[in-house]
């Protein structure tokens, strides 16, 4: 399976100025790397689940350049990493639940 060439990864923070946009890349890249992970086959929900934790870990990595640029992963950007997360689960019917997907985050 394949998720849709259309959907929307971290509108809110795509959408807002506070977060510049090369930062939110690098988040979204994160990501791309459990969708791909995902799209290469069945996989067990441990396996899934170690895939984002090291996701997880890779954004917290981020935060101190998010600081260095005036910005930070507080509310909206933990929400919308969160969103895109359980939309992307939601897509490859994983029943992990999102708090449990990104238990590793310290934002």
């Amino acid at each position: 399976m394949k998720l849709d060439a259309n959907f929307n990864y971290l509108q809110d923070m795509y959408n807002d100025s506070y977060y510049p946009t090369f930062l939110v890349d690098k988040v979204k890249e994160q990501i791309l790397e459990v969708v791909r992970f995902l799209e290469s086959g069945s996989h067990s929900n441990e396996a899934i689940q170690d895939e984002l934790d090291k996701m997880t870990i890779a954004i917290n990595d981020l935060q101190e350049e998010f600081d260095e640029h005036d910005s930070e992963i507080e509310t909206v950007a933990r929400d919308s990493i969160g969103t895109t997360v359980e939309a992307i689960l939601h897509a490859f019917k994983v029943d992990i639940d999102i708090e449990t997907a990104i238990r590793e985050r310290d934002w």
